[in-house]
């Protein structure tokens, strides 16, 4: 099921141990060599500190929050070792430029869906300049067309162009 990425953030982080609430999530930290969200940002109850939550510590997502073990799970980000490059790039998806593969610019990146199983962004909305918006609003580009992502752009198929399949389309007979 796919998500909007507002739905993620001030999420509450629960404690299976306390039953208690732990942390709240500020920020998704967002891989960009495959756009997936490795984890978030979370201020601490207790510290008021800024620690991180991996997904992979997440055991549920419910309409409580997210339950994890227990505050143990929350890292310091120097203790992150394997995931020093990716916070070292400081990564931000929203009002991020898009431009067409022609170098055509298509608008900002207003808004994201993710796979809530796998947490990989499907999904990017694209919001264009107001006369643009007038007569075709807001663009979604799915992560197919997707060409490159870099901190300074992100470069997409031109969505006029169809999305290139493999296999060829198919002719219902006439029965």
């Amino acid at each position: 099921m796919l998500q909007l990425s507002n739905s993620i953030m001030s999420v509450p982080v629960m404690s299976l141990r306390t039953g208690g609430l732990i942390a709240t999530t500020t920020a998704a930290i967002i891989n960009p060599n495959n756009l997936k969200i490795e984890g978030f940002y979370c201020q601490d109850r207790f510290s008021k500190s800024i620690l991180i939550l991996l997904v992979q510590d997440i055991r549920e997502a419910s309409s409580r929050g997210y339950i994890v073990n227990d505050h143990e799970v929350l890292a310091q980000p120097d203790e992150l070792i394997r995931l020093k490059e990716v916070l070292d790039q400081s990564f931000e998806l929203i009002d991020k430029p898009v431009y067409s593969l022609n170098k055509k610019k298509l608008g900002k990146v207003n808004d994201f869906a993710i796979e809530n199983s796998s947490m990989y962004i499907q999904k990017i909305y694209v919001g264009q300049s107001l006369l643009k918006s007038f007569s075709g609003g807001q663009l979604s580009i799915d992560r197919d067309q997707i060409i490159e992502v870099t901190n300074r752009k992100i470069v997409v198929q031109d969505p006029l162009q169809p999305i290139k399949d493999s296999a060829p389309a198919t002719v219902p007979l006439a029965g």
